[in-house]
């Protein structure tokens, strides 16, 4: 077994879990470091009014949403590789295995608008045809990573370790409705975009509603899987990722703030699921924060320097 390999195991067996596939932190920077930069093209020309998605869209808002989402999850990417099990990292790589298959499917649904195929600027055609294949190899990537790391051995008591930061009772209720706006709403973008695309307070064609709604579906499984794992020192890498997806989104929302309906439902609601991203991530970190000096304060001291733990100690008196 590689140098690697050995530390992982240890980290496993010190932690309790399924030890964490080194193709799942390859795959996680691969993905983090593309992210960063489409990304930020996306959310940039958003900025300057102009649509530069992979599909036509009728307005600038929808790729530039993607392309902040996108750019915000990417930093959290990168520190998937300092989770010590699959447990710690499992809570941002499912809903990104979420991201890129459901993109690369929502993609060739909708292949008739492309750039490429209804006849965009030539770079946003070789835009929209590298981002197919890119897709597609990562798509398939996620599924094999995710096959792989499920069948790795479990090592330690995965389901008995008592969480290191337990969520407060108050946070779950605010939590599982936050979760439940954004997979519901991400559900309805996908399945049924003619009704619920309408519904969004700008407009919006078939392939960005469902691109959105991949979006959304991720961030309420990321959300609601809080709950499920009930530890904040197990979603670490997930509360790095959502305030900044909430910023990169509000930043983007407010430069095309007058493509918005502010004043409709629709509109209200998503100040108040943005809102509640901010707001989850930002009180996430801070519990977690808080519950780390605690468990460093409360830590019982060792033998002093010199003397092995079972060396008896000498009465002063």
């Amino acid at each position: 077994m590689s140098a690697t390999g050995q530390e992982t195991v240890t980290r496993a067996e010190g932690t309790g879990g399924r030890a964490l596939s080194p193709a799942v932190v390859v795959l996680s920077g691969v993905v983090g470091g593309i992210s960063a930069v489409v990304g930020t093209l996306l959310a940039v020309a958003a900025l300057t009014g102009h649509a530069a998605g992979a599909w036509v869209s009728p307005e600038a808002l929808s790729p530039g949403l993607v392309g902040a989402a996108m750019a915000g999850v990417a930093p959290a990417l990168f520190t998937i590789g300092r989770a010590g099990v699959w447990e710690e990292a499992r809570s941002l790589v499912l809903p990104l295995a979420i991201v890129l298959v459901g993109l690369f499917t929502v993609t060739v649904l909708n292949a008739g608008s492309l750039q490429a195929v209804r006849g965009g600027p030539l770079f946003l055609a070789l835009f929209s045809l590298g981002w197919v294949a890119t897709l597609g190899v990562l798509a398939l990537a996620a599924i094999g990573c995710l096959a792989a790391q499920y069948r790795s051995r479990s090592i330690g008591a995965v389901a008995r370790r008592s969480p290191v930061a337990p969520l407060p009772a108050w946070s779950k209720p605010p939590l599982a409705v936050l979760g439940s706006g954004w997979l519901g709403i991400g559900a309805g973008l996908l399945c049924f975009p003619a009704f619920w695309g309408a519904l969004l307070p700008w407009t919006v064609n078939r392939a960005d509603a469902q691109g959105l709604g991949v979006w959304a579906l991720a961030l309420g499984v990321g959300v609601l899987g809080s709950l499920v794992e009930d530890d904040l020192a197990r979603i670490r890498p997930a509360l790095h990722a959502v305030p900044a997806v909430a910023v990169a989104l509000g930043v983007v929302l407010a430069a095309r703030a007058a493509a918005v309906d502010w004043s409709s439902g629709p509109g209200a609601a998503l100040v108040a699921l943005v809102a509640g991203l901010l707001v989850t991530g930002l009180s996430g970190r801070w519990l977690l924060a808080r519950a780390v000096r605690a468990g460093e304060g409360s830590a019982p001291q060792g033998p002093p320097a010199g003397l092995p733990e079972d060396t008896p100690r000498r009465d002063p008196s």
